[in-house]
């Protein structure tokens, strides 16, 4: 297995690439995903959700309520807080469990991981930064996503700077152009992770611990 994480800010693109390197044969790890499953109706995660921030952030099918959620812990940091250790341990255990699946194949595996930079993770051989000039991001988020602009900037705002994932970054790769910009430089990420040298069949995945 090679082990590599894939981070960049909100509207980066990041879905494109992690999109472009599962067609070249990648394993994508989507921690989104993960933590969609995680919050599955009945799930553990689920149920203590409801415990702690009440039971309106639960539709009547028993589904999570994620914009009644966001309302309440996107405002209110101590919320936030005990949001992050309710379901960022769920979802490191089970990313953990998808990648010792892995790890006696010869696949490339990607972590895409939004928060990566402010939540490191030990043992990658890499780390893949797709970057856009905040402004390109503020674009997308409006033009495609339908947020209004304060709430853009303020979600944006709310994550690590651009700079300091660039200084993170093993690989960049420049998402502000077309979509056609994109193809030789996933060529170029390509051959970069089928370089790196796999990681031994036994090796023991570290969850990692969110900065408080």
């Amino acid at each position: 297995m090679i082990l590599v994480g894939l981070t960049g800010g909100i509207g980066s693109g990041k879905s494109t690439v992690s999109a472009r390197l599962a067609a070249r044969g990648a394993v994508i790890l989507d921690a989104d995903a993960i933590t969609r499953d995680v919050q599955m109706p009945g799930s553990p995660v689920l149920i203590e959700l409801a415990e702690r921030f009440g039971p309106e952030v639960l539709a009547a099918d028993g589904s999570l309520q994620r914009q009644a959620l966001a309302d309440i812990v996107f405002t209110d940091p101590e919320a936030l807080k005990a949001l992050n250790a309710i379901v960022h341990p769920a979802v490191g255990r089970e990313m953990n469990r998808r990648m010792i699946e892995q790890r006696t194949t010869t696949n490339v595996v990607i972590l895409d991981i939004p928060l990566l930079t402010e939540n490191p993770r030990e043992g990658l051989q890499g780390r893949i930064v797709v970057d856009v000039p905040v402004e390109t991001q503020v674009e997308r988020l409006v033009k495609h996503r339908g947020f209004d602009e304060a709430d853009a900037r303020a979600r944006i705002a709310r994550q690590a700077s651009r700079d300091e994932r660039l200084a993170t970054a093993d690989f960049v790769v420049d998402n502000s152009g077309a979509p056609e910009d994109l193809e030789p430089q996933i060529d170029r990420l390509w051959n970069w992770l089928t370089s790196l040298p796999q990681l031994p069949a036994d090796y023991e995945p570290v969850t990692p611990k969110p900065k408080t």
